[in-house]
């Protein structure tokens, strides 16, 4: 029986080092890079304003969706308690209010979403049409 800890503790022994390759379809360095730049590398001013003005605009635009979001839900929510009479209608067995919170909410929060994904899909292509043209 060896104790583990002997053998981690062992000078002559290298370290274990973890490899991994890149999946399939990744790319190999990211579309942007907010780290410094390597030796070797030359780091442009106008990169990192065109980096700063992109997570600004995204980082607006999370806000703005959130928000919006957050308003027509609670709009929804104080509409359905305050109009009592949806609470006593029932359709199919199952109270109207419950059916306009999930008919009305899901296609909202969906809508939301993909609003939001085309619109920061739209940020970063002029981003990286500002990057090329560098």
């Amino acid at each position: 029986m060896t104790d583990d800890r002997s053998e981690q503790a062992a000078p002559d022994r290298p370290q274990r080092v973890r490899i991994t390759a890149a999946g399939l379809g990744t790319p190999a360095r990211p579309a942007f890079d907010l780290r410094s730049p390597a030796p070797g590398e030359r780091a442009t001013e106008p990169a990192a304003v065109y980096v700063r003005s992109l997570i600004r605009s995204q980082l607006r635009l999370g806000i703005v969706a959130a928000t919006g979001f957050v308003v027509a839900t609670v709009a929804f929510v104080l509409i359905l308690a305050l109009v009592p009479d949806l609470s006593a209608a029932v359709v199919f067995g199952v109270p109207a209010s419950w059916l306009l919170l999930g008919f009305g909410l899901y296609p909202l929060a969906i809508t939301v979403a993909v609003l939001y994904v085309r619109a920061a899909a739209r940020n970063e292509a002029r981003y990286r049409a500002l990057t090329v043209d560098e």
